[in-house]
């Protein structure tokens, strides 16, 4: 299905794409606009007293330089601060400001996960109005080993891409390239499959013995969880990074794909993209996909979460492909305010119809508007999709729709997609 509207309105939302070393500007981007927040810094003052008009002192620290010099003690169910700066020395009592728990989490988790995050290189071939001979560009991105015999989780969007613009054309990646934790050695990879839909992708590089990754449970995700960001990034191979859980279900769209995924504040760049986020038990919880850039923009990256991938990479690696109920239309979203104005309804605009499809067998037209799918009321393409695919290939779905000024119902059977 294709959604005609740009959902995204003032964000650019950024998959983590190709960085292009070989050809400038092979890019495909598509009419996103920018947005910027605007700053704001907030200095905290801490004052408080200890005994009898004891005066606490505190620190006023510049954005980037914030040091807390302010310990906590508890004692008898009673908070108090006490000041941290020896009086004798002027040196900080570092006792009461401990990161180690802290430090050794992330120590445990790089260790445990660094050896099944994978780099990835891509080349692909880009005609240019420019030149007669194709020339090569190239892109680099991260995996996660999911199987000890070469299978690799990746994103669709790093070994798959089709872009064209009025000077140039890039086509299929005609060679994907990997390289293991600690291992200099390339090793030739195979597209299993891909799919446009998830964004995801399986490579495969013949070997075996690899460690593969241990896969959480993304469902049981919390705000505020601890989490770390592993890949590829400019290149940069086996690069952490760590932050937290900034939001769960958080829907993101782009290129007119909308995604339900985990939010985080670790850091992302271009090249993380197919890398894994993990939890502090070194669980692979998302496979970072895309980061938010613009003006005044920083530390929000997004993953899609892990168990949604599991039913999509068995059958990348089963089929080569991903079956999905298939009804063979493209539509639009028609709001209120839109629908009135062309003496419609609020629902999903037929736009297209493909030839032979479910929706031509069905009697579908262009210019129908879809309102209800088995008695649920649609009002975008997004809940139209979540519907069919919760019905298996065969299946049939009654549709609503509003045609000439009328309501009728259409029986439709499910195909392939």
């Amino acid at each position: 299905m294709n959604n005609e509207n740009d959902f995204v309105e003032g964000e650019k939302v950024e998959p983590l794409k190709k960085d292009f070393t070989a050809v400038k500007e092979v890019s495909s981007r598509r009419n996103r606009t920018r947005f910027s927040f605007s700053k704001q810094v907030f200095i905290p003052f801490v004052s408080g007293v200890v005994g009898a008009g004891a005066l606490l002192g505190f620190c006023i620290g510049t954005p980037s330089v914030r040091e807390n010099i302010l310990g906590k003690v508890v004692n008898n169910n009673t908070s108090t601060l006490i000041e941290n700066t020896s009086n004798e020395n002027n040196s900080i009592n570092t006792s009461l400001i401990s990161l180690e728990n802290y430090s050794e989490t992330g120590i445990a988790v790089a260790k445990k996960v660094l050896p099944s995050v994978v780099g990835i290189n891509v080349e692909y071939s880009v005609s240019s109005i420019f030149s007669r001979t194709p020339s090569t560009a190239t892109a680099s991105g991260s995996g996660v080993i999911i199987s000890e015999d070469g299978y690799i989780l990746t994103n669709n969007h790093i070994v798959n891409t089709s872009s064209t613009s009025s000077f140039y054309e890039v086509g299929d990646a005609s060679k994907v390239t990997v390289y293991l934790y600690n291992d200099e050695t390339p090793y030739d990879a195979k597209i299993i499959g891909t799919d446009n839909q998830t964004d995801l992708a399986v490579i495969k590089i013949d070997k075996t013995g690899l460690t593969a990754a241990e896969l959480g449970d993304s469902d049981s995700v919390q705000v505020g969880e601890f989490t770390m960001a592993i890949g590829n990034p400019l290149g940069l191979q086996s690069s952490v990074s760590s932050g937290m859980v900034s939001a769960i279900n958080r829907k993101v769209t782009t290129d007119g794909i909308t995604y339900n995924l985990i939010q985080t504040d670790a850091a992302i760049n271009s090249g993380n993209s197919g890398g894994a986020l993990v939890n502090s038990k070194g669980q692979v919880i998302g496979i970072n996909t895309l980061k938010m850039s613009g003006s005044g923009i920083e530390g929000m990256g997004f993953a899609i979460p892990i168990n949604s991938t599991k039913s999509i990479y068995e059958q990348l690696i089963q089929y080569n492909k991903v079956k999905r109920p298939f009804i063979g239309i493209s539509g639009r979203d028609l709001d209120e305010k839109t629908a009135k104005a062309n003496n419609l309804v609020v629902g999903v605009y037929v736009l297209s119809i493909e030839e032979f499809s479910a929706a031509e067998k069905a009697g579908l037209k262009i210019g129908d508007v879809i309102t209800a799918i088995d008695g649920k009321k649609i009002t975008s393409m997004d809940e139209l999709n979540e519907i069919k695919n919760a019905h298996n290939i065969g299946d049939e779905i009654k549709l609503t729709i509003f045609r000439d000024g009328e309501e009728k119902e259409v029986t439709l059977k499910l195909q392939e997609q």
